[in-house]
């Protein structure tokens, strides 16, 4: 069992910066791919971007590339998610995902846990 608690969400101006972090519970955290989506009011949850257990790999929506970048820290147990040039759209609740077996997918029904979500709200 896993349990995950985002932070760091708020309100930012256009072009702005926020950084969300995503703190796991459990001593297996290292074997899971973990991975953030967002959902915005009205519209369906989608895959944002996601690193492999090791941290090796990382996949990011095209929407996200070049302004986002996810990382993680095995030995603190969390992921962190560093959210820059930020554009209205980009307004959403995000959610951390974690998949056991460590290998990454853009599929949001193949992940296994998830957090209750942080609100970004990107001003223009």
């Amino acid at each position: 069992q896993v349990q995950l608690v985002e932070s760091g969400g708020g309100l930012v101006q256009a072009g702005g910066s926020l950084r969300l972090s995503c703190a796991a519970s459990g001593r297996t955290f290292s074997s899971y791919a973990m991975g953030w989506f967002r959902q915005a009011p009205g519209k369906e949850r989608e895959f944002v971007a996601a690193i492999n257990w090791g941290g090796g790999r990382t996949y990011y929506a095209d929407s996200v590339k070049g302004r986002f970048t996810i990382s993680r820290d095995n030995a603190k147990n969390t992921v962190s998610f560093q959210m820059n040039s930020l554009k209205p759209e980009d307004t959403a609740v995000y959610y951390c995902a974690a998949r056991r077996g460590g290998v990454v997918t853009t599929d949001a029904p193949l992940y296994d846990y998830w957090g209750q979500g942080t609100q970004v709200t990107v001003s223009s």
